[in-house]
């Protein structure tokens, strides 16, 4: 699925359906919601832990769309048949993505983004639910740490749910979308540079070496909208991402960011603090 790819109307995949969002407080999750909206959906479900940020999202668009807040974890089967009955489609974001922190807690990484997967999988299911996109992510390709591991299988459990057939036809259409790292993010790197420019440094960069694959918040979110709209079930959707070293985005910017912190350029260190448990180059 390539950026170049002509933008379709996926109004008709959209309008007046009553959609579910886990996860919807996230970045990736407040931009789905913000997008959605101008599809005219009947209703729009968001069900998350961060009870402000469900409240300050209802406040602001509460007068453009309706919705309905849940307050609920994926771990909670129960929670998510009662908040799922009834909805047409399901963007499941929900999910423990930082590497570091999931190579030190495997067993909270696991049942978060595995075994919660199952537990949206099994109410989407219960309650007929049209279709359901989960959002995975790059470090599920030949996976090396723990929070990689868990986002391919759950991978595999949307697309092994997906292939249950009625009359020669998938029942129930669910699909997987791949991320590279969303600049912007909550925790991504540009967030974290910022700040370290902002007290003067020292920038810290694992390795020398480091190269990710990147997409924006809005790229993300386009992914997400399309992969859901064009899914026939059991699909994995990757979009062509740049290749970016870590230390060239560091660089960058610290030329651009340190006259406006009130530094010089020359004035922020870039340290090498080796790369983390669990961490490709």
């Amino acid at each position: 699925m390539g950026k170049g790819e002509h933008d379709r109307d996926y109004q008709s995949v959209y309008r007046n359906k009553v959609i579910l969002i886990t996860g919807p407080v996230g970045t990736v999750g407040s931009e789905l919601l913000k997008q959605l909206i101008m599809y005219d959906p009947r209703e729009i479900r968001l069900f998350d832990t961060n009870e402000s940020g469900l409240f300050m999202q209802t406040q602001q668009y509460r007068n453009k769309v309706r919705l309905l807040s849940f307050l609920g974890d994926i771990k909670d089967d129960r929670k998510l048949f009662y908040a799922m009955e009834g909805a047409h489609i399901v963007f499941h974001v929900a999910a423990y993505k930082h590497v570091e922190l999931c190579e030190y807690n495997p067993f909270e990484a696991v049942h978060t983004n595995v075994i919660g997967t199952q537990n949206v999988l099994n109410a989407a299911l219960r309650t007929n639910v049209e279709r359901l996109l989960y959002t995975s992510s790059d470090k599920a390709v030949n996976p090396t740490n723990v929070m990689g591991t868990s986002k391919l299988l759950a991978e595999r459990v949307v697309t092994a749910s997906s292939v249950r057939c009625f009359n020669g036809k998938p029942r129930h259409i669910f699909a997987s979308t791949r991320f590279g790292n969303v600049l912007g993010s909550n925790g991504s790197v540009i967030p974290v540079f910022l700040e370290q420019i902002k007290k003067g440094g020292p920038v810290t960069i694992t390795d020398r070496r480091m190269t990710r694959f990147i997409m924006t918040v809005p790229e993300s979110v386009k992914l997400v909208i399309k992969g859901a709209a064009l899914a026939c079930g059991g699909e994995v959707f990757v979009t062509k991402m740049p290749v970016v070293r870590i230390i060239d985005l560091a660089e960058a910017m610290i030329e651009l960011l340190a006259p406006v912190c009130g530094f010089h350029p020359d004035d922020i260190p870039i340290e090498f603090i080796g790369v983390k448990p669990g961490e490709k180059l």
